[in-house]
């Protein structure tokens, strides 16, 4: 059954999509959650406004996210942590530790998921973490590890 799409459906397509999918996908899923219509004459013409709709609303999300991104990179991270001898912590800095403390600095909120580190972070110094906030945008942002007291 052929189908428009009215909003995103993850693996299948964005809204204004007109995608073959079977009956019974498209009769109990689909099109009682509103997430798509039977694709009709009438429905293409409907189609062209829910792309230019779809990606007004994507131009707008990712500019946001990336003023985010650029008051994220502006000023470096301040962590601060336990440290033993030789500057190792007692522990390590975990994702959600950093981006609380984005939220807490910048006013930036980021999901602890978004936070991307190569490693945990083990020592003290300045350290790269990527943050995701849109699809293109993960900017680069420091971190400085700092001890405690």
């Amino acid at each position: 059954m052929k189908v428009i799409l009215q909003k995103e459906v993850e693996k299948l397509g964005a809204p204004g999509d007109v995608v073959d999918v079977a009956d019974g996908y498209a009769r109990n899923h689909l099109v009682p959650r509103g997430l798509a219509v039977k694709a009709t004459k009438g429905g293409v013409r409907h189609v062209d406004s829910l792309k230019r709709a779809h990606t007004v609303r994507v131009g707008k999300a990712k500019s946001e996210a990336e003023a985010r991104a650029q008051r994220l990179i502006a000023a470096p991270i301040k962590v601060k942590a336990r440290v033993g001898e030789e500057g190792k912590l007692f522990g390590s800095v975990t994702p959600s530790e950093v981006a609380a403390q984005i939220e807490v600095q910048t006013g930036v909120k980021v999901d602890r998921h978004d936070v991307h580190l190569e490693e945990p972070i083990r020592s003290i110094g300045v350290h790269e973490v990527k943050v995701h906030l849109f699809a293109e945008v993960d900017p680069i942002v420091s971190v400085e590890v700092e001890p405690a007291g």
